[in-house]
């Protein structure tokens, strides 16, 4: 999948693979959420005004954000002129002025799944990400469009999955999101005691409403779609969140797949963890990351 936020309809002769990964993530238009006003005051904080030569690219499909040759991640805002993108040197799409794009590999550090090539002369705003949670310190609002905008492009991840066949793989294991500090800070401070569901207990249930999101402080959650089991959750990993953010009916049913304890966060106690810190927003974006792209993964892998 690329890793960007915003993008014009896309190219007819895109490869079927390539399609269903763009259009389960990123959408064919752009998100009723984003706010180009509220990610121009985030960048502007602390990002780097950067001038990008027209025909040459910005970063190419599958460099890295890390290790010791890894060029240094950067997301970007585009101020002026217009980015090409690619897949396997196929054109699938445009970001425009007002639009993010490779924010994936400093939230999460994913490799580049996308080149972007500048059409022309371009002016951009630029975050590497040092920067990224200085300025998620001083906007922490941003933090919660970006889950909006995911959690759009997952559900549609889900829905695709839901309506295909059983077998997706290996199920992914996701663990120590939060950190054992900030995982004893959120015990205090959400407020409610740890709840704990013995194995084979139904926690979450496809089409519910959703009121908490949960932190697993022991044992091992396994979240299914439909048939299909997608995930493993355990120690220091979340899950449930979407529902908070959208206010939609939960996409997943999660039952204990051994003894757990959870923490239960309701939605006030969320949004206002995520207002006051950052480091859980950020933690919460990681996450919803490489969550979206394991699901956009699978669809492809179903549709190709």
């Amino acid at each position: 999948m690329a890793d960007e936020l915003d993008f014009s309809a896309p190219s007819k002769a895109a490869p079927p693979a390539e399609a269903v990964v763009r259009n389960a993530v990123l959408g064919t238009e752009q998100s009723a959420v984003y706010s180009p006003k509220l990610a121009l005051e985030f960048f502007r904080s602390t990002g780097t005004v950067e001038q990008k030569p027209g025909g040459k690219p910005i970063f190419v499909e599958n460099e890295k954000s890390g290790g010791l040759f890894a060029k240094s991640a950067r997301m970007y805002l585009l101020l002026d002129g217009e980015v090409g993108l690619m897949i396997h040197n196929k054109f699938f799409g445009v970001v425009k002025a007002g639009e993010i794009f490779g924010e994936l590999a400093v939230i999460a550090g994913l490799p580049r799944s996308a080149t972007a090539m500048a059409k022309a002369d371009c002016k951009v705003l630029s975050l590497d990400e040092k920067q990224f949670h200085v300025a998620l310190q001083k906007t922490p609002e941003f933090a919660l469009m970006m889950m909006s905008s995911m959690g759009q492009r997952m559900r549609n991840s889900i829905a695709n999955l839901a309506a295909g066949g059983t077998d997706t793989g290996e199920a992914v294991e996701r663990a120590n999101a939060i950190d054992k500090k900030l995982l004893a800070e959120l015990g205090r401070e959400a407020g409610t005691q740890p709840q704990d569901f013995s194995a084979g207990k139904v926690i979450l249930s496809t089409g519910a409403v959703g009121t908490s999101m949960y932190v697993v402080m022991s044992g091992r959650v396994e979240i299914s779609i439909g048939k299909r089991v997608v995930e493993r959750v355990g120690p220091g990993g979340v899950f449930g969140e979407m529902a908070l953010v959208d206010r939609a009916a939960r996409a997943a049913s999660a039952i204990a797949e051994t003894d757990c304890s959870l923490i239960p966060i309701g939605r006030n106690d969320f949004l206002a963890l995520v207002k006051s810190k950052p480091a859980f927003g950020a933690l919460l974006l990681k996450s919803l990351a490489q969550r979206m792209q394991y699901l956009a993964q699978q669809v492809a892998r179903i549709q190709a």
